[in-house]
């Protein structure tokens, strides 16, 4: 049954067929051909699969990133970046992974920090001198700490899968993101040093006092999200909603760069994206039903604990296999599908669903800048206006970076637990 399904989707994949889509005619396979239930099943758990509150909050956070891109908020988020990192020789470079770090606290989507950043750091290091190639490649990889700093998506679809706290996992995510985050940073000071370019990156940067005054709206956002979320003022859902509506206030009344008829123009945008990533995780849990009902992860678990004998080869044969996969399938679908399987293997090696959960996360984030389907890498040729093939020889640099960095958040548990634990 699942090698029948797998194929199924894996054949609707090479022949470009949408992932949900996919997802979703695999399903009906296996639901048809294995089982005796009626079709209208189907239709029962695609409603029920979204019908959760903690998924509520995927489509405000994405509206919140939008809003902040039109509202002015994220010009001024580079502003601040570039006045604290780019007085040096490569210091735009290291602004774009710090400016990434910030709008990452607000938005929770990779996509949404690759064109609201992307849209404005691009160009402005193809101006300092900075090849346009290694500017897409450092934009989508900084992207990606979109879903490991919270708010991230990506971690409430794992907490809801895998019935794990969401905010532990938040409050977990500070220590990768900050390990990928100076790692990138550190890496692209050095390549600069080497290779000649930043040498101008001073020029038009604001002294830090002028750019925090600007920026200081635009900052206080991930301060009342994430300082409410672990508060206990507001849930993770709720926080999402008062994302918007600050986002809101400060692009309409404070920055007054939002037009009240962008709004229409931003909803629009917004429900789109929404649209998209709820029917994947709809058609991605019909998927995971049909398997939970026929026992194969039960049979997966025995099966990886059987073949993996320590906690460590399994952590090993985990990560390589989510590399794998993050190349090919797109992040949310691969959590509703695999998170339930490999944790209920992981916690028969006593591993910590949080801290499981942020190796999955950070790995599958990975596969958002691995060719050929690295959705990042999609956004970034498309601001950069260039071949997704002329990124490959610096993005494997950094694909090799975060890489190290997942292997030492993989075998140091304290990397994302010690916040976690200090606080829980």
């Amino acid at each position: 049954m699942t090698g029948i399904m797998l194929s199924t989707m894996l054949v609707m994949f090479a022949l470009s067929v949408p992932i949900a889509v996919s997802i979703g005619i695999a399903s009906l396979a296996g639901l048809v051909f294995y089982t005796n239930f009626p079709l209208l099943v189907a239709a029962q758990q695609l409603f029920v699969r979204i019908d959760s509150f903690p998924l509520a909050a995927i489509p405000f956070f994405i509206l919140a990133g939008n809003l902040m891109d039109a509202g002015g908020i994220s010009r001024r988020l580079v502003e601040f970046a570039k006045a604290i990192v780019g007085g040096v020789q490569g210091g735009l470079a290291a602004t774009c992974v710090l400016t990434c770090m910030i709008f990452a606290a607000i938005s929770g989507s990779s996509v949404a920090t690759t064109f609201a950043i992307g849209s404005i750091l691009i160009p402005a290091l193809v101006r300092h001198g900075y090849p346009v190639q290694f500017a897409a490649a450092l934009q989508a990889s900084s992207a990606e700490l979109g879903v490991v700093i919270p708010p991230s998506i990506p971690m409430i679809l794992y907490g809801v899968a895998t019935q794990t706290s969401i905010p532990e996992l938040f409050i977990a995510g500070f220590g990768p993101g900050a390990l990928i985050g100076g790692a990138l940073m550190a890496t692209v000071l050095i390549w600069c040093r080497l290779k000649g370019w930043g040498v101008q990156d001073r020029e038009g940067r604001l002294r830090l006092g002028a750019a925090f005054g600007q920026a200081f709206w635009a900052l206080m956002m991930p301060v009342v999200i994430l300082g409410g979320i672990y508060g206990g003022v507001f849930t993770p859902t709720e926080a999402s909603v008062v994302a918007v509506f600050f986002a809101l206030v400060i692009g309409l009344a404070i920055y007054r760069e939002l037009r009240p008829r962008q709004v229409y123009a931003v909803l629009v945008k917004s429900v789109m994206s929404s649209a998209v990533i709820m029917f994947i995780i709809a058609t991605a849990g019909l998927f995971s039903w049909i398997l939970n009902r026929q026992g194969i992860p039960d049979q997966m678990a025995a099966w990886l604990v059987e073949v993996f004998d320590t906690p460590g080869r399994f952590l090993l044969g985990v990560n390589l296999f989510l590399f794998v996969v993050g190349m090919f399938v797109e992040t949310s679908a691969s959590i509703i599908v695999l998170a339930p399987i490999l944790a209920s293997a992981a916690q028969k090696f006593a591993i910590d669903p949080v801290h499981f959960g942020l190796i999955m996360v950070v790995n599958l984030a990975l596969g958002m800048i691995t060719p050929p389907f690295g959705v990042n890498l999609f956004s970034a040729a498309q601001v950069a206006k260039i071949g997704m093939d002329r990124m490959i020889p610096p993005l494997s640099v950094f694909i090799g970076v975060v890489f190290g960095c997942l292997m030492l958040i993989t075998y140091v548990p304290a990397i994302p637990l010690f916040l976690r634990d200090l606080l829980y």
